[in-house]
């Protein structure tokens, strides 16, 4: 074993042990192997919320993988907060079951038994001489006394032990081959617990495979030489000639590299664990076994340069065991790699910023360590981006995921379906009127034709009452009994813009996702059912800005005090300029204004000043003077704020709404389209 290299600090982030390995595991099935459906638009559901409020896609999605979620068929998807918690608590476990100290026990009680094995054997032999006279006898007991004395004189540490009975010349054949097999398997244990991550190139013992793995460490080390003088190894070439040592199959020297440094920092560690004089006979131990001089250069080597390029490992840190079984030599492998599996699990939990991330988990290892519950919920969420992606709801853009207009669409159509949930069916009306807008608008409904009626005919309805009358066959002949016409509705233009206010009080007083949610719900109302009516929205805060409507999903609120409405109303009439037919302002609020700009530069007072109430008022009559309604939903009722709106809706002939959170949704859909209802029937 290695000797302890550098100081502890801080654990370094890694995967080791957590590429997918080679191959695939196969079981029965028995109806419990099922995994967690997903679907692109429960997915999108769990995130829309998140989305609107923070405005942020890639966030919205690591707290998914963060915190899980119930999937739509009602089982629980796990989240990764979840997993490492249960990590831990593993790790916990592992570590309250074993006592390093016990690692020589074993070996003690084998060692014993092989020397009473022994000392049996010679007295048998000296009892068996007695029976015969002459020299034969004298000599059998002066070899018995020579070999009691031998054995008597034995140190009593383990490696002292082993040392000396390498050189004894056993009596008992078993007692030797007993012997041998234990050193044997202890070389072999040492070995695997210095390198725990190697596979078969470490399993044999013999003088060729020690001579093999001597010259592995000697070219490892020589790369690492390589790379501190910045030049390029042979990694194709050594995987090529060594890579039967390594499992995991690394991609890179990097990835080599890291999972060598963990494999001997966590051997550290458990020695670090063990009591002095527990540690320093286990490390005599090491030098009786790897008795090659080479050998035990190129370990220690290594360990030093993994150190250095590894400094961040823990080297040296005592793991906290508290157990009371007994660790054997032969089980520190299996625990080192457990331990270790564990832990890079942790990290690359703890890492992970995005689902794809996760795809370099081993299932296989969180299953054995964590159970199926945990690798079916991690094998769901690596999936989420790519569901999301194939459905074509994101999007990469510049190294960010990003909702593509099909997605934009699907969230205010969400959001819009939750508003409506709230409202009785059909309560905003779609009844025909006789008067003429700007065109005609299909109702997606039918009735039987009237004398005066449009001869807008649905043919495919017309054709089905024919067959029903007349049967199937042809020619279908048609009769006037026969004919439906399509019902239609008047279209006139509206032209709408929001103003959201997106001041520091909307997210105190838990006001923002409700506005967000009206906002992304108007502008699918006005897109999908009335696509020839134009939809702006201004943000306003300490200043209004012009949002374009696919931005609308990263829309947030302003990190400053400010409530700017007459620069918000600007823009509204900015935008409203160059349009026709009914033109309305929807502003949305909790908040009296107290913010305007004054030479270029936003001004804020609180209480509100002269100065900003009269540039709010000032352009409330701009937009009165250009026929311009504004319609206000207030989402406070305080005496300075239904005074101010009071005052606008007098000049305006708007009107005003005050309402909750709760509300807020049904009053302005209600009121929208009940607006486009009275302006059909004035067209």
């Amino acid at each position: 074993m290695p000797p302890a290299v550098g100081d502890p600090g801080p654990v370094a982030a890694g995967r080791v042990g957590l590429v997918a390995r080679r191959g695939f595991r196969y079981s029965r099935w028995d109806g419990t192997q099922a995994g967690i459906d997903l679907d692109a638009d429960s997915l999108l559901a769990e995130l829309s919320d998140d989305v609107l409020y923070h405005g942020d896609l890639n966030a919205a999605l690591r707290r998914l993988v963060r915190e899980g979620f119930t999937g739509p068929d009602g089982r629980r998807l796990m989240g990764l907060q979840e997993m490492i918690e249960r990590l831990r608590r593993r790790r916990r476990e592992e570590l309250e079951r074993h006592d390093p100290d016990g690692a020589l026990d074993d070996i003690h009680r084998r060692l014993d038994e092989i020397v009473d094995t022994e000392r049996s054997a010679v007295d048998r032999r000296a009892r068996d001489a007695r029976t015969r006279s002459g020299d034969d006898a004298v000599e059998a007991e002066v070899d018995a006394s020579f070999r009691h004395a031998q054995l008597d004189m034995l140190p009593r540490d383990a490696a002292g032990r082993i040392r000396e009975l390498q050189s004894y010349e056993f009596v008992d054949p078993g007692a030797r081959q007993a012997f041998e097999e234990l050193v044997d398997e202890l070389r072999s244990n040492v070995l695997d617990s210095t390198f725990n991550r190697l596979s078969e190139g470490m399993r044999g013992v013999s003088p060729e495979q020690l001579a093999r793995t001597k010259d592995m460490l000697a070219e490892l080390n020589r790369m690492l030489d390589q790379r501190a003088r910045g030049e390029e190894p042979d990694f194709d070439g050594f995987m090529a000639r060594y890579g039967d040592f390594f499992p995991g199959n690394p991609a890179s020297l990097d990835e080599l590299i890291e999972q060598m440094a963990r494999s001997m920092a966590a051997m550290q560690q458990m020695l670090a664990s063990m009591s002095p004089e527990q540690r320093a006979e286990l490390m005599a131990l090491s030098d009786a076994l790897l008795d090659d001089m080479d050998l035990r250069w190129q370990v220690e080597e290594l360990a030093r340069n993994l150190a250095e390029a590894a400094p961040g490992l823990g080297w040296g840190e005592a793991m906290p065991f508290d157990g009371s079984s007994p660790l054997a030599l032969g089980e520190m492998p299996g625990v080192l790699r457990s331990l270790g599996d564990l832990d890079a699990l942790e990290d690359l939990l703890t890492s992970a910023t995005q689902p794809g991330q996760l795809a370099e988990a081993d299932l296989d290892a969180a299953r054995d360590l964590l159970g199926d519950d945990v690798a079916d919920s991690l094998a769901r969420l690596r999936e989420l981006a790519r569901i999301l992606e194939e459905a074509g709801l994101i999007e990469q853009r510049e190294g960010r995921l990003e909702l593509t207009p099909r997605g934009i669409r699907a969230v205010g159509r969400r959001a819009l379906e939750e508003l409506y949930r709230g409202l009785v069916a059909d309560r905003a009306g779609r009844h025909d009127v006789t008067t003429a807008g700007v065109g005609r608008e299909r109702a997606h409904e039918h009735k039987p034709y009237e004398y005066g009626d449009p001869f807008d005919l649905s043919v495919e309805q017309t054709i089905r009452n024919a067959l029903v009358r007349g049967g199937t066959g042809t020619p279908v002949r048609l009769d006037p009994r026969d004919f439906e016409v399509e019902r239609t509705e008047s279209v006139s233009r509206t032209s709408t813009v929001l103003l959201l206010d997106v001041s520091m009080s909307m997210p105190m007083r838990d006001n923002f996702l409700p506005a967000k949610k009206v906002a992304m719900a108007l502008h699918a109302l006005i897109t999908g059912r009335y696509p020839q009516d134009y939809f702006g929205l201004v943000s306003f805060g300490r200043v209004a800005r012009d949002v374009a409507p696919q931005h609308l999903p990263e829309l947030s609120w302003d990190f400053e005090w400010g409530t700017n409405m007459a620069h918000a109303l600007l823009l509204a009439r900015r935008q409203l300029a160059r349009r026709s037919g009914t033109r309305q302002i929807i502003m949305v609020t909790d908040g009296e204004p107290t913010a305007h700009i004054e030479r270029g530069e936003a001004v804020f007072e609180y209480p509100p000043s002269p100065e900003t109430v009269a540039a709010t008022l000032q352009e409330v009559a701009r937009c009165t003077r250009e026929g311009i309604r504004i319609n206000v939903f207030m989402l406070d009722d305080s005496y300075y704020l239904r005074s101010f709106v009071e005052r606008m809706t007098r000049m305006n002939r708007g009107r005003a709404f005050f309402t909750t959170p709760q509300n807020l949704g049904g009053y302005v859909l209600v009121d929208f389209v009940e607006s486009r209802r009275r302006t059909r029937r004035a067209g």
